[in-house]
């Protein structure tokens, strides 16, 4: 689980932070009416648009982009879905190199909605021609027919179209005078550079180029309906490539839709990265142990440990929103609260603050804990962009002290000989090993047990763009990046 984005403006790269202002005044709605055909590049860029220009606001991509499509007639958001989603999150990533270019080739800063078009044009055309998901001519048309379709911007379409044609034409020298620039190059705030690297010198830059390449799509296997292996020859013989690249852990050759997956809709199988999986299989469930998943949201992590073994597990969240995608996801995978057929497995879902356990907790004690505490989210940053550029320097020491008060808190529920794994999705020291030294220090009735501690992403390829270095070799696994420390109670 991790905690939601500061919901603080990010300036461009290099730039300084703009003051927080209402959507309504920077930007026009993504709704209002605009005269392109929904089925065009044209309308997913101005859509794309409107995703970029609230991040940048504060608002979470995922968040952005729903708002988006929930405000179009149906027919438009469904025919446009999957070019806006992915325009908006290929400039999340590139978003360092974007705003570097714009900034050499215009001398005031044009409107918001005219940058952000500008921004997401150029991240498509940053590509080689031969790796390119449109034609060069087919952007630079479809941003200045974007940009001529709106009454409020319409005055910049010879703004756009000099811009655009004139990278074509320095393309190489411009992305070359690009990679000079730190930001630029990596598209990461140059705080997150720095502590990146100052934290693993020796593997920075593969940290780095990771964050940069889609995440592939990883299932869980359900252990009580088949095997990994046994689920990789089902997709075979499907014509579906994959691999099984862990224990549960199958990764599909090319993603796919969910309800195109085999047995998903039947719970035979989760989307789960392969790092996140990790979790349940440490903890060591067995029947009849009393468990207790804290920040549980959206519930991966407690069905994985439902799927291993017939156990009474409370799925703890604070929010109630995220709480019910609890509920949603137990009820694909089978799993009610109590079911006559399994008397020793019950799945409770509980809304409440885990660092406040006297206004939740039944006074009973539990056999496992799973502390998967609000964290920077820096360890998944290729399947979620925005975090980087969301995230301030200043969260880091804000999120450690979050997770301090509810290990805390949690600790005291633990019956002695039980286990708690304390779990981030961060590769940052400060909420990693830090915090599990400093606990390991302050408890004397805890020891630390075998765990993997912090696990670094690795992908399976990492390209940015022509220039950027080769960082990240093939690998079998193929996961994001965790922190893993498992304590007992004497």
């Amino acid at each position: 689980m991790t905690s939601s984005p500061s919901r603080r403006p990010a300036a461009p790269s290099g730039g300084k932070k703009r003051p927080a202002s209402s959507g309504r005044r920077e930007r026009p709605a993504a709704s209002q009416a605009v005269h392109l055909s929904p089925d065009s590049l044209g309308f997913a860029l101005d859509q794309a648009a409107h995703a970029v220009g609230a991040v940048r606001a504060g608002a979470a991509l995922p968040a952005a982009l729903t708002g988006a499509f929930a405000a179009l007639p149906g027919e438009f958001a469904m025919t446009a879905r999957g070019a806006v989603q992915d325009i908006a999150y290929r400039t999340m990533r590139r978003l360092g190199t974007v705003d570097w270019l714009i900034r050499q080739r215009v001398s005031k800063a044009p409107p918001p909605l005219v940058a952000n078009l500008l921004a997401c044009a150029l991240a498509l055309l940053i590509d080689d021609e031969a790796h390119a998901a449109y034609t060069p001519f087919t952007v630079v048309d479809q941003a200045v027919r974007a940009v001529a379709a709106r009454r409020e911007i319409a005055f910049a379409k010879g703004l756009v179209n000099a811009v655009l044609r004139g990278f074509l034409r320095e393309r190489e020298a411009a992305l070359a005078a690009a990679n000079a620039d730190e930001v630029a190059h990596w598209n990461y705030p140059r705080w997150w550079l720095e502590a990146v690297r100052a934290a693993w010198p020796q593997q920075w830059q593969p940290i780095l180029a990771s964050g940069n390449v889609q995440g592939p799509l990883t299932l869980r296997v359900n252990a009580r309906r088949a095997s990994a292996a046994d689920y990789v020859q089902r997709l075979a013989a499907e014509n579906i490539a994959a691999a099984q690249i862990g224990e549960q852990a199958v990764k599909l050759a090319a993603p796919l839709p969910v309800d195109r997956i085999p047995g998903f809709m039947a719970g035979d199988v989760s989307v789960q990265d392969a790092g996140a999986q990790v979790a349940a299989q440490l903890l060591g469930v067995r029947d009849g142990m009393r468990v207790l998943d804290a920040c549980a949201a959206p519930g991966g992590k407690s069905g994985h440990l439902l799927e291993l073994a017939d156990i009474d597990l409370i799925a703890l969240e604070s929010d109630a929103t995220r709480a019910a995608r609890i509920g949603e996801n137990f009820a694909r995978l089978g799993f009610a609260q109590d079911d006559p057929a399994h008397p020793q497995r019950r799945a409770r879902i509980v809304v409440g603050d885990a660092g406040e356990p006297a206004a939740w907790h039944d006074g009973e004690g539990f056999d496992r804990i799973l502390a998967d505490v609000p964290c920077s989210a820096s360890g998944i940053v290729r399947r979620h962009p925005d975090i980087r550029w969301l995230r301030r320097e200043s969260d880091i020491a804000a999120l450690a002290k979050e997770q301090r008060r509810i290990v805390e808190a949690l600790w005291p529920l633990l019956k002695p000989g039980g286990e708690l794994l304390y779990v981030t999705c961060s590769i940052f020291p400060e909420e990693g090993e830090a915090q599990a030294r400093w606990f390991e220090s302050t408890h004397a009735d805890a020891v630390r047990l075998d765990a993997p501690g912090q696990l670094l992403p690795t992908a399976s390829e990492a390209r940015q763009h022509a220039d950027a270095p080769a960082a990240v070799p093939d690998r079998t696994a193929d996961h994001d990046g965790f922190f893993y420390a498992r304590f007992q109670k004497r």
